[in-house]
């Protein structure tokens, strides 16, 4: 009798949580609760728990569209033999999502091919699909979004949208320089993230480059410094993925006197 009596108890929370998500007030929520029968709420809480359900897959859909990912990607997908990771942050602290809560920055250094986008992405799917606000860019075209802003008087309202975040990525780190301006409003992110979101850069220079990267030594340095505090450095190691796996792998291609030939 105790058993039976728990289990209704446990069913009227639930259908009260799932109708309070809907916004019921509790005078509906108590009618429906005295006047339907069991097999009437049983019915409404499968109900609104289904659509609960689709909302939440919409949502999760919406998020990761959202968040610009050039393509998509999937951890089930990911070779990690190659990376090497800090002793502080784990493969399993990784892909627990764990740093996002702690408001941390991963660094995937490696050389061009090495898998960084791709592990980036990975996450950033994996987090929106957790809840998460992430967005994905570029450097170049981080930096050209808040270029465009300054010019355009949004700044600030920029900057407020990149700060709510609960995970910026910014792949590409290092490809092409910038100039003194665009690094300072690069600096602006990633002051305005220190301590409050998660950020993952990817990157294909040592530190030792950021300097001639952004032409400004002393600005470059502010930014490792805010990068490294509560950052970890993960090596993706020195194979190149895409090489592996092209299609011009095994061919070979030879250059004789003006001529191409090629031998498969």
């Amino acid at each position: 009798m105790r058993t039976k009596q728990a289990r209704q108890e446990l069913s009227t929370v639930a259908l009260t949580t799932r109708m309070r998500k809907f916004f019921f007030s509790r005078e509906s929520i108590q009618e429906a609760l005295e006047t339907g029968t069991p097999k009437q709420l049983e019915y409404l809480d499968g109900l609104l728990g289904s659509e609960l359900g689709r909302r939440a897959e919409t949502r999760k859909i919406r998020m990761v569209k959202h968040a610009g990912f050039p393509s998509i990607k999937h951890m089930d997908d990911y070779d990690f033999s190659n990376v090497r990771f800090p002793a502080l942050m784990g493969k399993e602290e990784v892909l627990s999502l764990d740093f996002i809560k702690q408001r941390r920055t991963l660094i995937f250094y490696g050389i061009c091919g090495s898998g960084k986008t791709m592990l980036s992405i990975a996450l950033g799917i994996m987090a929106c699909n957790q809840g998460y606000s992430v967005r994905f860019m570029t450097m170049n075209q981080l930096v050209a979004r808040l270029a465009r802003a300054r010019s355009e008087g949004l700044l600030e309202r920029t900057l407020s949208e990149l700060k709510k975040l609960d995970m910026l990525i910014i792949d590409e780190w290092g490809y092409c320089q910038i100039g003194r301006e665009d690094a300072q409003l690069l600096f602006r992110v990633i002051a305005d993230s220190y301590e409050t979101k998660s950020l993952i850069v990817t990157t294909n220079l040592p530190f030792s480059e950021w300097g001639k990267l952004m032409t400004d030594e002393q600005l470059a340095t502010a930014i490792i410094d805010r990068l490294v505090h509560y950052g970890h450095l993960i090596d993706m190691g020195t194979k190149d993925w895409r090489l592996e796996h092209s299609l011009m792998r095994d061919q070979v291609v030879t250059i004789t006197k003006g001529k191409e030939s090629q031998k498969v």
